[in-house]
């Protein structure tokens, strides 16, 4: 891990089983962890206690104000919900996906299903939104973390459209434990969506790639 400067302090909104694996994860990799979710700081910050002890329960205006990095682990309605003031100027990671026999049809992501996250940026104007850690289950975000250089490290593909913004997640990935591959930008989150070669496998760098790009 690169300790040559300060980690970024990460939020995560939402507080379910990808927000909790992640908060576990991320915190084993020395990151300050800020979690918000609807409901009350205060009981969040029990749950917390035994989901994912060493995270911080706050407001999710706190976490906006003081994270460098957030991770939505929201369902992907519940994006049109968030002001989209609210995370200005942050780097905003979109693990979600379009999962319409779940949650219904939404006309936003129907036209085109494969390109949510394009749709995401649309609600979050003034983010910086990169696609990633969409298409590995949340569990296996602590099952396949591996150090750097070791054989086969599963590689972890990511979609953007602000240079800066993909080189600070591919960091935070390395760091989480993973190898990360830049699709392009986020027009080409389609390459790793539900149903295509990428989505669900565990790959190294070249298989990711090849599957990315047949």
């Amino acid at each position: 891990m690169d300790r040559t400067r300060p980690l970024p302090l990460l939020g995560i909104i939402g507080a379910g089983k990808v927000g909790s694996v992640l908060a576990r994860q991320a915190l084993r990799s020395g990151y300050r962890v800020l979690v918000a979710n609807s409901g009350d700081p205060a009981r969040l910050a029990m749950a917390l206690g035994f989901l994912a002890p060493g995270a911080e329960a706050c407001a999710a205006e706190d976490l906006a104000s003081w994270a460098d990095i957030v991770h939505l682990a929201i369902p992907l309605a519940r994006c049109r919900s968030l002001p989209a003031g609210l995370l200005a100027g942050k780097i905003v990671i979109d693990g979600m996906n379009y999962w319409p026999e779940l949650d219904g049809p939404m006309a936003d992501f129907d036209a085109r299903p494969g390109a949510s996250s394009e749709a995401v940026q649309a609600f979050l104007p003034l983010s910086r939104v990169v696609k990633t850690l969409n298409h590995l289950g949340f569990h296996e975000i602590e099952e396949d973390a591996q150090a750097p250089g070791s054989p086969r490290r599963r590689a972890i593909a990511m979609a953007g459209d602000d240079a800066g913004a993909k080189a600070e997640v591919a960091a935070f990935l390395s760091n989480l434990g993973f190898d990360s591959l830049d699709a392009g930008v986020l027009a080409q989150g389609w390459r790793f969506a539900p149903g295509t070669a990428a989505f669900g496998r565990r790959l190294d760098l070249e298989g990711l790639r090849l599957a990315l790009f047949p």
